[in-house]
């Protein structure tokens, strides 16, 4: 018997710059190329979906998947400010008819963490001007393209520059308290440059080098003045400040209400990343002002969506002190997450009674990503499967959740993190870049 009813989406995702390749006008690809990158690796041809996209929509549909969300690339749409490629439009429609041709309903999202250099260049994601930018390209978009789209997320995880922020001015009192205690014990040279100050990069939900960023700073600094002509470029995943965060809720809004212009029967929500905040004794206080800074605080800004788009991959447990290290002999991703499935029901349901609170207890949740890496597909298929019980059982309690879009499609960029992290249903060769299926693959697809 079939976990969902007929018209239940279930799917996989993926990022333009993560599975493309050659995503050249895009403030990423400069960031990739500098001498003092936090990038591992470049991301190159990446996995080539640009021109393999045909082959592998076509393994989605084979496999039983009936839903396929992927980004629509700005940087490629409009490479230099106001001029827009007709050509990239062209292969864009191209995506849309291949996905409707097999069966997959195509979820579209606007901006996917890249943006054009010319964006960043201009004063990126703290700029005002970027919120008139951002809702141009998308009315642009949708005047081409929107005969063939239904579902769009506007913004792919708008409240990361907040985390990005927070995981930074933990990781900064961190060091200080290293610091303090190696004076303090008047630790040898060696030992202090041995000493580690926590590893931090599991508490974000995208691959990021938070121990190179710290160390490579100063570097950084002059070299970002030769690419984007300032120190601290904003970019979607920078720091962000409070004015900056509400900026990319207006440009959401604003970019919302230009693609209704053009066509009002599109369905238009935005995803956040989203934890599942656990507090132990102590930490309610503190576990409280996250979720409000996670969540609550953009209610204002998302209630009247069509849609909610929720991403979760694990929870956080948070002391008196904040968040803690995941529990000593849990079972860990390689990235760092604790493998922790049932973190999905609890935060969608956790949203769903914000949504009720806030007066709008019809708000259809789609599980825009939820997923694994790690390089044991049995462990995959493992939390797959409990993820979606959970969803199954938040449906038959009446929450109304509309799809189910694992992370990753494919094993592809994981920014930062370069092609090290395998989440994927499929593995890539990246020598050939021959498609292999992975069981999961095909056990979402009989979901």
């Amino acid at each position: 018997m079939s976990k969902f009813e007929q018209g239940f989406l279930i799917g996989a995702a993926t990022a333009a710059h993560q599975v493309e390749g050659n995503n050249i006008h895009s403030d990423y690809w400069a960031m990739e190329h500098m001498k003092y990158t936090n990038f591992n690796e470049p991301s190159l041809d990446a996995v080539d979906h640009y021109n393999r996209y045909e082959e592998d929509i076509r393994m989605m549909s084979e496999a039983g998947l009936n839903a396929y969300r992927f980004s629509i690339e700005w940087a490629r749409i409009e490479p230099v400010e106001g001029q827009y490629d007709e050509t990239e439009i062209a292969h864009y429609r191209k995506v849309l008819e291949c996905c409707r041709e097999n069966g997959i309903e195509p979820i579209v999202t606007m901006h996917h963490f890249t943006s054009p250099k010319w964006l960043i260049d201009n004063g990126g994601w703290e700029a005002e001007a970027t919120v008139d930018a951002f809702a141009k390209y998308c009315k642009y978009v949708v005047e081409q393209l929107g005969d063939l789209m239904h579902y769009v997320v506007t913004i792919n995880e708008a409240n990361m520059g907040l985390q990005v922020k927070a995981i930074a001015e933990r990781y900064k009192r961190q060091m200080m308290a290293k610091m303090q205690q190696m004076m303090a014990m008047q630790a040898s040279m060696n030992a202090g440059a041995g000493s580690q100050s926590g590893n931090m990069e599991g508490t974000a939900q995208i691959g990021m080098n938070f121990n190179s960023m710290m160390e490579n700073m100063k570097n950084q600094q002059a070299e970002n003045e030769d690419v984007f002509g300032v120190a601290e470029p904003q970019t979607f995943v920078s720091a962000r400040t409070e004015a900056g965060d509400i900026l990319v809720m207006r440009a959401h809004q604003a970019a919302k209400a230009a693609m209704k212009e053009v066509k009002p029967e599109l369905l238009i929500g935005l995803s956040l990343s989203l934890h599942d905040i656990q507090a132990v004794e102590g930490g309610e206080e503190v576990a409280a002002k996250e979720w409000v800074e996670e969540f609550t605080h953009y209610l204002p800004y998302i209630k009247e969506d069509d849609f909610f788009g929720l991403q979760n991959y694990t929870r956080s447990l948070i002391g008196a002190d904040g968040i803690m290290p995941v529990p000593e002999g849990a079972e860990v991703t390689q990235m760092d997450y604790e493998f922790y499935p049932e973190a999905l029901e609890h935060v969608i349901r956790r949203a769903d009674e914000e949504f009720k609170n806030a007066g709008r207890a019809d708000m259809p949740i789609m599980v825009t990503e939820n997923g694994i890496a790690t390089s044991d597909d049995s462990r995959r298929v493992a939390f797959i499967e409990k993820a979606t019980d959970g969803v199954a059982t938040c449906k038959k309690d009446g929450i109304p959740v509309i799809g189910y879009m694992y992370w990753s499609l494919m094993d592809n960029f994981e920014w930062q993190k370069g092609y090290s992290m395998t989440f994927g249903l499929i593995e890539v060769d990246r020598m050939t870049q021959k498609r292999i299926a992975k069981p999961s693959l095909g056990f979402l697809g009989n979901i």
